[in-house]
């Protein structure tokens, strides 16, 4: 038996995920000052959607702040005992951002049912105006963040989901605020209120499940484990493989490893290389671990159950 792993990339980077900390930082800062602001107009102006809004306003700092955290630890260099590095604290950091936005919109649902079943008197005026002001804030929050969460940071689309979702909440506002102002109908901030909550649910179940999907190390999106499987054993030299696992030490960062049977008299060392650069170059998957093995038979090709 020979075997080999095969690491034909530089890898001194791996494990440590770019943290983009001064877009998150600028997008705290603008949310801060709103969230003051919009606890002022929805107390002044009597609107659930408002506070709904700068109650979200209060969950993106606190998103903002664990993102920060998160990429702190994430940028600190691998050590022995964390051979990977510390990527996955972005992971950790975006399922407690999901669990969050989760709770809010729990208490926002509650709160526009209330509001429907006991209609207040609305200030439509203050209501509209820091709404607006409010999406202003959002819009500029969620440029900053999109630019930095095109790398694929897990924790970053978090907080911009948290942004988005805030602004969603603003157009919200504006809308039941119009519909007050024009028609007195008051029962459109619950409605809104409802709305809202409903958007956030979405993006909660969604950020919680792509976290959920690292830390249970599924299978990346769109990879096709048997595809890669029937590609590998296709390989010259190559009579079969099994145990093969695809997975994703964080968003980003995909790893492969598998027991290859070679074929009789195949060069194990090229058989390791070739896999290595199909998998780099159709797939994205830098980092493998390929342990070959030499015998006459024939293995099965058996990507794992669930994959």
């Amino acid at each position: 038996m020979s075997a080999g792993h095969d690491h034909a990339h530089d890898h001194r980077g791996a494990g440590r995920i770019p943290a983009p900390a001064p877009a998150q930082r600028a997008a705290l800062a603008i949310t801060r000052v709103f969230r003051l602001l919009e606890i002022a107009g929805g107390l002044l102006s009597g609107s659930v959607a408002l506070l709904a809004d700068a109650g979200h306003m209060l969950t993106d700092a606190g998103a903002l702040t664990i993102a920060l955290v998160a990429a702190w630890i994430a940028g600190r260099p691998r050590d022995p005992q964390m051979s990977f590095g510390y990527g996955r604290a972005e992971v950790l950091g975006a399922l407690v951002n999901g669990a969050l936005l989760g709770g809010v919109s729990v208490g926002v649902a509650l709160e526009s049912v209330r509001r429907l079943q006991q209609p207040h008197e609305i200030d439509a005026p203050i209501m509209i105006g820091v709404a607006a002001l409010g999406l202003l804030a959002n819009v500029a929050a969620a440029i900053i963040l999109a630019r930095a969460a095109r790398g694929g940071n897990l924790n970053v689309r978090a907080a911009l989901l948290h942004v988005l979702g805030d602004a969603l909440a603003s157009i919200g506002a504006i809308a039941a605020g119009v519909a007050v102002l024009l028609w007195g109908w008051a029962a459109a901030d619950g409605f809104a209120g409802l709305v809202i909550a409903a958007l956030l649910v979405v993006s909660a179940v969604r950020l919680i499940r792509e976290s959920v999907d690292v830390l249970l190390e599924r299978v990346p999106s769109g990879l096709d484990i048997a595809r890669i499987a029937g590609q590998i054993s296709a390989v010259s030299g190559v009579r079969g493989v099994h145990d093969l696992h695809i997975w994703q030490v964080t968003p980003g960062f995909p790893a492969m490893s598998a027991h290859v049977d070679l074929a009789e008299d195949a060069d194990a060392e090229e058989v390791r290389r070739t896999i290595h650069r199909l998998l780099h170059r159709d797939y994205g998957v830098a980092h493998t671990t390929i342990q070959t093995e030499a015998g006459p038979r024939l293995l099965e090709i058996q990507p794992p159950a669930g994959g």
